[in-house]
């Protein structure tokens, strides 16, 4: 299967490693085969290795080394925080963390209305199944 995503100025991507994990970036140029220069609208342009970066299907339209307020302006108008939120790793990764700030009542009432789902399916398919049958 042919890659679709490479690295390209304007690509999103999202840090894997390090201090800023867990951020979306935008690659702002490219150092070498090993590095990217990253930038986001809340934090400072740094090099980062490609290892580091898990590449996302958003892309903007930006020029090489653009100035801070250009780039905001692309990030704003590529609706790429909407985007992330509404893709299926965004979505993934909310849940994720959500569940990983819950206490150990609100796991007890996650376990609790996952017994009581798993019941009423297992009912209305035994249903299904006397009916077929």
């Amino acid at each position: 299967m042919p890659f679709r995503r490479y690295v390209e100025i304007g690509r999103v991507a999202l840090v894997n490693y390090g201090p800023q994990y867990g951020k979306l970036v935008v690659i702002v140029d490219v150092i070498d085969q090993n590095r990217a220069l990253i930038d986001a609208p809340d934090m400072v342009r740094t090099s980062i290795n490609f290892k580091r970066l898990s590449l996302t299907d958003i892309t903007i339209s930006i020029s090489r080394n653009p100035k801070k307020k250009d780039l905001a302006k692309a990030v704003e108008e590529g609706e790429v925080y909407t985007k992330w939120e509404s893709s299926a790793w965004g979505r993934k990764l909310a849940v994720r963390t959500r569940r990983a700030s819950l206490n150990d009542f609100d796991r007890f009432k996650v376990m609790v209305a996952r017994i009581k789902k798993s019941s009423i399916v297992r009912r209305e398919l035994g249903k299904l199944r006397k009916e077929k049958a």
